[in-house]
């Protein structure tokens, strides 16, 4: 399917926000997916627009949200990460309120797609939204403290690498811990011997699972699209 992109802005803690749109080319209506990038930022690594748009030419509207814009800086610090982490979250939710009322979307309906940082980011700011209707962790650490005990978290896929040595897979396994706790419905897959990103056959496992999830999640009415295997 045939992808169409544009940028727009919105606003957040007085800055102003860029978002890169991708949309599937001759439909009307799309789920919409607000996509994360990591702390390497969006400068240099072109596969987040790559993954972007497979989302997109999947049957989604995918917004890639540039929150570091909110501290003015093109990759993130790791000496200002901590006490950067609080308005990149709320950049985060008034992303999601910028989505809901630009696509008029109800509660629940609008996907999450984070990477490292992102997605660290993601599972905080799920527990404070009910905009979001499904969440995909791509090797993503939990973020300690900013998950609240009484938090309701969305369906959540967890996918990481055994052998990361930037965010250990125990993240993962803590991450899915949390979820069978508060009894998220939730899915996790372990790729052996991938670290901080995947390649290969394990990249496109992890793309089919992530698009299927979201189908499953925020188009209930389509068919589904096969289930990938539950192997760990």
């Amino acid at each position: 399917m045939p992808v169409t992109e544009s940028r727009q802005t919105f606003s957040s803690g007085g800055r102003t926000i860029n978002v890169e749109r991708f949309e599937p080319g001759g439909q009307r209506s799309a789920p919409p997916v607000l996509m994360l990038h990591g702390a390497d930022g969006l400068g240099l690594n072109g596969q987040y627009r790559a993954g972007a748009r497979e989302i997109a030419a999947s049957g989604f509207q995918v917004h890639l949200v540039h929150y570091l814009d909110r501290t003015g800086e093109r990759r993130a610090s790791f000496s200002t990460l901590f006490q950067n982490f609080v308005p990149w979250m709320e950049t985060v939710r008034d992303a999601l309120a910028w989505i809901g009322d630009t696509a008029e979307t109800a509660a629940g309906s609008i996907g999450l797609v984070g990477i490292s940082l992102g997605a660290a980011l993601g599972l905080a700011v799920s527990g404070t939204s009910s905009r979001i209707g499904a969440l995909v962790s791509f090797y993503g650490p939990l973020p300690q403290g900013a998950v609240a005990p009484d938090a309701r978290l969305p369906p959540t896929l967890v996918l990481h690498g055994n052998m990361d040595p930037v965010v250990p897979v125990a993240n993962a396994y803590a991450i899915e811990s949390l979820l069978r706790q508060r009894h998220v419905p939730h899915e996790i897959r372990i790729y052996p011997g991938e670290g901080h990103g995947f390649r290969g056959q394990a990249q496109a496992d992890a793309t089919r699972r992530a698009l299927a999830f979201l189908r499953r999640h925020l188009v209930p009415e389509a068919p589904p699209l096969p289930a990938p295997d539950r192997d760990r």
